[in-house]
């Protein structure tokens, strides 16, 4: 049978409170990172505001229950019967529930325990309610999945979704007063082969959340009719033995549990972040370095000093770079990794190289002559090259200053492959003479 994801056999699960101190402290970790870039914390000021009540429901206590489901299988009828009262708006209209709204389960023995509706799945145009849902999902300790028949492949593919969060799930077949005793058998049957390997069997329950009226037909004196609706409670009975068997032996350890999924998805996030700005900024870096040394080979009259300002620069580049991704190198350090990157580009790119010398060549024999035109050239190649250096050393430094298992072989022909080589020389060419002709 798959077992949820914190259950674990006594010999080897920490004390509650230690899980909940764990999560407690992981999230204040994350408040807390001074690492984040100039802009990462407010593109992700969202989920640090997430990041704060979830602190804050762990600091008191607090468990959240969701409903997750299709549009009307009645999630917010569910939540209705639980709490005994209509907290939760219930609207025949398709889609109505647009936001998350939460409610206390307030009988007694339920304090700290709160129970989550959330808009529908399929929702006509409501990607952004959808979206919500996801969330509130992921900030549920336990979530209820509601269907109303047989679960269909998009609702398995939700479910598959949640499970894959690390959440855990009670599938929930709501509606159960529509059908008869064998149709129901058969469709819990059905929903639990349907759910194998992903879903405990015990944890498919059926309820009536909102059961139809039963009829009554009275039979008068004189043999007439007369047909009256008589209500009838809701049934989720069984649910609510559930929830409580969990949330008592299991209470703590879901809430320490789910603080710290979302306290690792989040850093994950950051992380993520994190990368793409330092990427983003080393991109500019490299772009600048680009122009500068393709202009600065162009102007420079001699072949031999050409080379050297060519190298002196891009190891300048990687210096500055590594600063950029935090991995500080050393003026020998970066040469040592230019002059890897470069054997490994001139092997591949014997032709370039060659462009670059005959260039250089006809530079000099043409006395500037040609000067526009053979310092473009040359220049662009040039540009070109610290291109390639420094795009195979972001690579290296995004990795933690690591070819990873490939190599620096494999790294450099990647880039070299990814890069369109005429393209890239014929915008440097025009880049390096309007700045020539502007100087």
């Amino acid at each position: 049978m798959p077992e949820w994801p914190w259950k674990k056999s006594k010999a080897t699960t920490a004390p509650d409170d230690d899980h909940l101190g764990l999560a407690r402290e992981s999230l204040r970790e994350l408040i807390a990172d001074e690492r984040l870039p100039a802009g990462v914390r407010e593109s992700l000021a969202h989920d640090y505001d997430a990041v704060r009540a979830m602190l804050e429901k762990i600091e008191h206590g607090h468990l959240h229950l969701a409903v997750f489901g299709r549009v009307s299988t009645g999630k917010s009828s569910l939540l209705n019967a639980l709490v005994g009262r209509n907290a939760f708006d219930v609207s025949p209209l398709h889609g109505e529930t647009r936001h998350s709204s939460m409610q206390a389960w307030d009988e007694v023995e339920a304090g700290g325990v709160f129970l989550l509706d959330t808009p529908g799945l399929d929702e006509a145009g409501g990607e952004a309610r959808e979206q919500l849902a996801v969330e509130v999902s992921r900030r549920a300790d336990l979530v209820l999945f509601v269907i109303d028949g047989d679960i269909t492949e998009s609702e398995l593919a939700a479910l598959r979704a949640l499970l894959a969060q690390g959440r855990p799930v009670i599938v929930v077949l709501n509606k159960k007063d529509l059908y008869t005793a064998d149709e129901l058998a058969r469709l819990l049957e059905a929903v639990r082969r349907r759910t194998e390997g992903l879903v405990d069997p015990s944890h498919v329950v059926a309820v009536a959340a909102d059961p139809r009226p039963q009829v009554v037909v009275r039979v008068h004196d004189d043999g007439s009719e007369a047909t009256t609706e008589r209500p009838r409670p809701p049934d989720v009975e069984v649910l609510r033995l559930r929830l409580w068997d969990i949330v008592e032996a299991e209470g703590k350890t879901l809430a320490a549990l789910n603080a710290s999924l979302f306290a690792a998805e989040l850093s994950d996030q950051v992380g993520k972040r994190i990368l793409a700005a330092r990427q983003e900024l080393g991109d500019r870096l490299v772009r600048t370095y680009c122009v500068g040394k393709g202009v600065a080979v162009a102007l420079n009259p001699v072949p031999i000093a050409d080379l050297f300002a060519a190298a002196f620069i891009d190891v300048g580049m990687v210096v500055h770079l590594s600063r950029v991704y935090g991995l500080p190198l050393s003026r020998r350090e970066a040469g040592s990794l230019v002059g890897v990157i470069a054997a490994e580009a001139a092997a591949l790119t014997a032709a370039v190289w060659a462009i670059h010398l005959g260039s250089s060549a006809l530079k000099l024999g043409t006395a500037g002559l040609s000067t526009m035109a053979t310092a473009a050239a040359q220049g662009a190649v040039a540009y070109y090259s610290t291109l390639v250096v420094g795009r195979v050393a972001a690579e290296y430094l995004s990795k933690g200053k690591s070819w990873g298992g490939a190599g620096p072989k494999k790294v450099v022909k990647r880039i070299l492959d990814s890069l369109d080589r005429d393209s890239i020389l014929q915008d440097a060419r025009r880049e390096i003479r309007a700045r020539l002709r502007g100087s």
